[in-house]
Order: structure tokens, then C-alpha cells, then sequence
């Protein structure tokens, strides 16, 4: 286990104590199950130089991290353009990154001494003004990102001297390091804040191990090797990722090596993939979870009885094993058993047509209703979509089904231009505040992630209470009671527990998939 030097004592000790026990609960394992597995870099096998392809199903739609909300678009700059303060090891464990190390001075205090001798890929110094430049912008307003709320408790951030800031916030804030190690978390240039702010979406400019070199809307993103990076440098010279809807052509090229890696994997092939002799799978666990959301404020799905009935009307388990193959497995909540916070005492609503149809009756809806389902393009989600409309035709709910590209589909729950969805949130720290605050707060609605429109002041109350608390029993207690509400008022349908797929070249090796779904690449290397 790596620890970071900690100048703490006393109460301050043990609520720093508190919180990276917190984190640190989390597992993350590789399975196997049959499958040969990547070499994870452990040891220095391949050649340097190259260039690695990742084939990828859709084009990101933003490079801006106070931007992005989606894990794929984010998985471009993740830790390869950009870095954090603090970051994830294989284990999920808090590690330094451009801090050194970090102190808790008080509940609401927080302190980083940063790395020195460290600039951005334009050759602006990276010091505690770049941290303050980058978290200034972040929490303006004005600025109007979407992930301004996930770090809103930062008050202010002060410079102590060129390597050290402190993080100053207006009430405790639990899970502080595992948002800090996430992507919204990354250190941008403050030169490009300051000159040219709206060309980081498509030209981001980071302190990384890879320098951004182009981006070929639809086609390609080419990261080129940092010759200057400060830490490790990578093995590769070259990354693309190489935008292939298709999933039987992504599949072919990782077959022929016209590609090395893809990370969106059809779970209809696992079979060959385990015969193949060039084809390999990655597995491990994840801490996404896959569920049917309603669009709550919307007619009429603003009846809770028909949401309800619409529950009770899905046969979960049929969903799992005839569209996912078993991959992943049967989910409670929208809270994976992989993050904290999760209980295994959330009850979904269990299959029950005839329970289904007297909700129906109840709610108004004895002659039918009809709905739109939108899903994004990916092949399972458009087989569970046929599935759903099918079940719910048994019930008087008529569904009309709406495949939309990645982008567009986006697009649609930001703008809550829908009544029902197949959709998926991807943690990417960890923590239950990043479910639920998220998910379901009515601060967060649109592309913060509440696609549900969901308001609740009581569960608002909780969620914000969670995030204060520092006792690791009591903040599970409080998400244990929020979930409990979120059930009750169906605001969704917990369908899938993520377990995360990479299928990759035999000449490729040295990389892993976090259970964040983001591919680590540093180590990679190609023959």
C-alpha cells in the first residue's frame, strides 16, 4: 500500500484517517474467468516507440474537463493529458500525482505541497497560482461548467508561496480527495485560461506524459509523447484513438492488428474472443451501473404510480442473461456494490405483471399510454431497448424507440428532451457522493447527470448531510436512506452491475483498465 507523508495531528488526524479509509475500502479486481489478461507493466516487456491504436465507438464530445460529462470523452485526456493533484493507483488508493503531499489542517482546511520543476505542455510553470487559476475557473459562475457543483464547498483557494495552496471550504466535504484524483480535478494552463479559454474543448493543454496534437472531428484524436514530461515518460511515441462505430469492423482490426486496443467490447463476441489466438480480453469489475431512468418532471411520467407499474413490468434478469451474456451482474441500486455507500438492502421492484397492471389502473392508464425510450446507438443497449418494449406491451404501455448517436443522445437527457432512457453513470471516484449528489440532487439536473429531473428536497437535505459527515458508518447510513427514497418514488430501474471489457492485440502490452472504465496507458507498449 503507498502512503503519502502526512504533518497531521489529533482530530485532524483521524478525520484524514476517516476519509482515505473511505477510499481505500473500494476492491478493484481483474477476473479472468478463461480469459488471457493483459500484463499490467509490471515488467518491461516490448519495445518502445510506436504507435498504439485505440479503436473507440464514438467521437468524444469535449476536451474541456470543466466540460466533459461523459467517462469516453474524458478517457481521451485522463491522466495522458492532463494530470490531478492526487490520483488513483491500480488498488483505487490516493497517490501523489502534482502534489507531493498533503496535510488537513482543520475540518475545512486542506493543504498541498506541489511537486517543483514541472510546466505545461506551452511552457507555463506549473505552481499553487496554476492550482488557483485552474479551480478559479472552475468555480466562477460565469464560467457556467457543469461540474462546477462536485467541488462548490471550495471557498476559496489560497496561495501560501509558489508550492503550496490550500483548499479552503465552507463546511466539511468527505470525499474532497477522491473528486480531487478524478477528471474534474485535472490542472489546466493557466496561460490558456487566461488567453483563450474556449479553445481548450478542443485543444487541451496539460502538464501530462502526452501532448494533444489534433483532433480530426469524427475520425481521430492523436496524442503525441511529452519529450519534457517531468514524471516517467511513456513508451509509446504516438496514441490515436480512432473513431469506429462499428463494433464487428473494431473487433476485426484489433484481429488483424490494424488496431491494438478497443474498450467496447460486443459481449456476443466474448466466445471468440476466447478462442481467437491473437485476441485477448481485459476484465475487471466496475463501478458503473446500467439502469432505465424516467423523466420525472415529464408528463406522463410525473405520476409515480406509473412509474411503478412500469417497474414491477421489467423482467430484469432476462435483461442480463439474453442481452449481456452474464457480463456484469444483476443490479439493486444505482450505486455499485464496488463504491462506498452501497447497500445491499436497497429492494428494486420485483417482476410482477399483475401487480403492474392494477398500478396501471391506478395511475389512469387503464386504456395504455404511449412513450418514448431513447438509447444511445450501442448494440446491447438497442437489443435491451426491443426487449423493454416488448415487456411493456403486455401492460398497455406502448414504447417508441429512439436510436440516437452517442453525441445526440447526450445531447437529449441534457436537455431533458425525453420520457423514458436507457442510461449508465460511470463513478469515477469511488465515493457515493459521486452517485448520488450527481444523480439524483436537484442541483445537478441536465448534463450534471439528474437525467431523471428529479427533485426531492428531503433527499437534497440528506445527500448535502452526507458529504459533511465524516463518520463512514454514519455517511452509509445517509445514503442508505436516500437510496431507500429514490426507490420508493421510482425514479428508476437498477438493471446492471458494469464489469469493464478491453480486448487488445497480441502486440500490445503494459496497460489496464481502471474500474473508472479509463484506460492507463503510460506503460503501454507495441511491437
Amino acid at each position: 500500500m503507498t502512503i503519502v507523508k502526512r504533518l497531521v495531528s489529533g482530530k485532524s488526524y483521524l478525520t484524514l484517517v476517516t476519509i482515505i479509509i473511505t477510499v481505500m475500502i473500494l476492491q478493484a479486481c481483474s477476473t479472468g474467468g478463461g480469459e488471457k489478461e493483459a500484463n499490467e507493466g509490471s515488467q518491461d516487456t516490448g519495445n518502445a516507440g510506436g504507435t498504439l491504436k485505440i479503436a473507440i465507438q464514438a467521437d468524444a464530445t469535449n476536451l474541456d474537463p470543466h466540460f466533459i460529462t461523459n467517462i469516453p470523452s474524458a478517457n481521451i485526456i485522463y491522466q495522458k493529458v492532463y494530470e490531478t493533484l492526487v490520483a488513483f493507483n491500480k488498488d483505487m488508493e490516493i497517490v501523489p500525482k502534482l502534489a507531493k503531499e498533503w496535510k488537513q489542517i482543520d475540518e475545512t482546511t486542506w493543504q498541498f505541497k506541489l511537486n517543483e520543476g514541472i510546466t505545461f505542455h506551452d511552457g507555463t510553470p506549473f505552481n499553487a497560482e496554476a492550482v488557483k487559476a485552474t479551480f478559479d475557473r472552475l468555480l466562477d459562475p460565469a464560467t457556467e461548467s457543469p461540474q462546477r457543483d462536485k467541488l462548490s464547498m471550495i471557498e476559496e483557494v489560497k496561495v501560501i508561496d509558489d508550492t503550496t495552496v490550500q483548499l479552503l471550504l465552507d463546511e466539511p466535504y468527505a470525499p474532497l480527495l477522491s473528486i480531487l484524483a478524478s477528471n474534474e480535478g485535472s490542472i489546466l494552463s493557466p496561460k490558456v485560461i487566461t488567453e483563450d479559454p474556449e479553445s481548450l474543448a478542443g485543444n487541451p493543454v496539460g502538464t501530462g506524459p502526452f501532448v494533444f496534437e489534433s483532433w480530426n472531428s469524427g475520425q481521430d484524436i492523436t496524442l503525441v509523447k511529452n519529450e519534457d514530461y517531468w514524471g516517467k515518460k511513456p513508451k509509446i511515441d504516438k496514441v490515436v484513438f480512432e473513431v469506429i462505430p462499428e463494433a464487428a469492423t473494431r473487433l476485426a482490426m484489433i484481429e488483424t492488428g490494424e488496431a491494438h486496443i478497443t474498450d467496447q467490447v460486443p459481449v456476443s463476441e466474448i466466445e471468440r474472443i476466447n478462442k481467437s489466438d491473437t485476441l485477448n480480453m481485459y476484465r475487471t469489475d466496475g463501478l458503473a451501473v446500467e439502469y432505465i431512468g424516467f423523466n420525472t418532471q415529464k408528463t406522463p411520467l410525473d405520476n409515480v404510480e406509473l412509474r411503478k407499474a412500469i417497474s414491477h413490468a421489467i423482467e430484469r434478469e432476462a435483461i442480463i442473461k439474453g442481452i449481456y451474456n452474464n457480463v456484469g451482474t444483476l443490479a439493486n441500486s444505482a450505486m455499485s456494490p464496488k463504491v462506498f455507500g452501497y447497500s445491499e438492502n436497497i429492494e428494486p421492484y420485483e417482476y410482477n405483471i399483475n401487480k403492474a397492471k392494477d398500478l396501471m389502473k391506478e395511475a389512469g392508464f387503464e386504456d395504455g399510454v404511449s412513450l418514448t425510450l431513447i438509447t444511445s446507438d450501442r448494440k446491447e443497449r438497442v437489443s435491451m431497448a426491443e426487449v423493454i418494449k416488448s415487456q411493456l406491451k403486455g401492460i398497455g404501455v406502448d414504447i417508441e424507440i429512439q436510436v440516437l448517436e452517442y453525441g445526440a443522445y447526450i445531447s437529449a437527457v441534457d436537455s431533458g428532451d425525453h420520457d423514458m432512457f436507457i442510461g449508465g453513470w460511470g463513478n469515477a471516484t469511488g465515493d457515493g457522493d459521486y452517485n448520488q449528489y450527481n444523480l439524483f440532487h436537484s442541483d445537478s439536473h441536465g448534463s450534471p447527470g439528474n437525467h431523471f429531473y428529479y427533485t426531492n428536497k428531503k433527499v437534497d437535505q440528506i445527500i448535502e448531510a452526507a458529504r459533511r459527515e465524516t463518520s463512514p458508518d454514519k455517511r452509509k447510513e445517509l445514503y442508505e436512506k436516500a437510496m431507500q427514497i429514490e426507490m420508493e418514488e421510482a425514479v428508476y430501474i437498477p438493471i446492471r452491475n458494469y464489469e469493464h471489457l478491453a480486448v487488445y492485440n497480441n502486440n500490445v502490452d503494459g496497460f489496464w483498465l481502471s474500474p473508472a472504465s479509463y484506460l492507463m496507458i503510460n506503460n503501454a507498449t507495441v511491437k
